[in-house]
């Protein structure tokens, strides 16, 4: 794997170098999902994307964003390089409030340990889930709030020493489990493969851009531009292009037109599909 433009990624975060510790990862945490989107664009065009956590730091560099695998692989490297001590796990999402809690490596969990304040605790780091975390959780068992989101985190049922994330339950999805050992980012190719081309996919049954700030999140789900209740049908090409650009950052001088035209396209039958009653669900 190659190695990250630490100096370029801190500059797309608004930051500069520091010592690491609680302050200092707290800033690097808000300032990732307040500035780089949590989108599946490359999904939507049918373009597979690498796991290496350095191509993924690129294409943020670029102005991008990505999945979890892309978001929390790139994120490790810069906090790793920035002399953080992390560790990647294997994750499982839940979408739904009655799917069973899993370990299916359909997301890759982030903790951080050894901070010169406190070395014996840990923490919970995580930029890969849209509408997340804002801020790193104590890795310990309560209850936490954050902006409009009650969390809870308590001992997994389903990875013995690993944790649950519990969302709010006006999240878009149910919680997640992560096991406690380290894992490298080829345990994830198999389920990145499938995330990013198997048609069961939410990656690729639906287009959704998320941003997370300290107050809420903003959602781009197909047509539909939506903060914490207070949603808007985008009715034009131009319309959507400039809600990605200024509400999560995706200019679309990045795209080709005929790639702007397919998402486009992409969007709307996502959109007939939803009101005609179609269930299209995002994981």
């Amino acid at each position: 794997m190659g190695n990250i433009d630490v100096t370029g990624y801190l500059e797309r975060l608004g930051l500069g170098a520091e010592p690491p510790g609680p302050a200092a990862l707290r800033r690097l945490h808000a300032a990732h999902v307040e500035r780089v989107p949590y989108e599946p664009l490359e999904i939507q065009l049918g373009r597979p994307t690498p796991l290496d956590p350095a191509a993924s730091a690129a294409r943020i560099l670029r102005g991008r964003g990505g999945y979890c695998y892309h978001l929390n692989g790139a994120f490790s490297a810069l906090l790793r390089a920035l002399g953080y001590q992390v560790t990647r796990h294997l994750g499982g999402v839940q979408g739904g409030q009655g799917d069973a809690p899993n370990v299916d490596r359909n997301h890759l969990a982030l903790t951080v340990t050894g901070l010169p304040e406190d070395p014996s605790a840990s923490w919970l780091v995580d930029v890969g889930l849209g509408d997340g975390i804002h801020e790193p959780l104590p890795l310990r068992e309560g209850t936490y709030v954050q902006g409009p989101h009650t969390y809870r985190l308590r001992p997994s049922e389903v990875a013995p020493g690993g944790w649950r994330f519990e969302h709010d339950p006006s999240g878009s999805f149910a919680g997640f489990d992560f096991a406690p050992g380290p894992a490298e980012m080829a345990d994830f190719a198999e389920k990145h493969g499938w995330l990013s081309t198997a048609p069961e996919s939410g990656f690729v049954r639906v287009c959704v851009l998320q941003r997370r700030d300290a107050t809420g999140v903003d959602t781009l789900r197909a047509r539909t531009l939506n903060r914490h209740g207070a949603k808007e049908v985008i009715e034009s090409p131009e319309d959507w292009w400039t809600a990605a650009a200024d509400v999560f950052g995706i200019t679309p001088a990045q795209f080709t037109t005929e790639e702007r035209e397919l998402l486009w396209r992409k969007v709307v039958a996502q959109h007939e599909a939803h009101t005609s009653g179609d269930p299209v669900v995002a994981v």
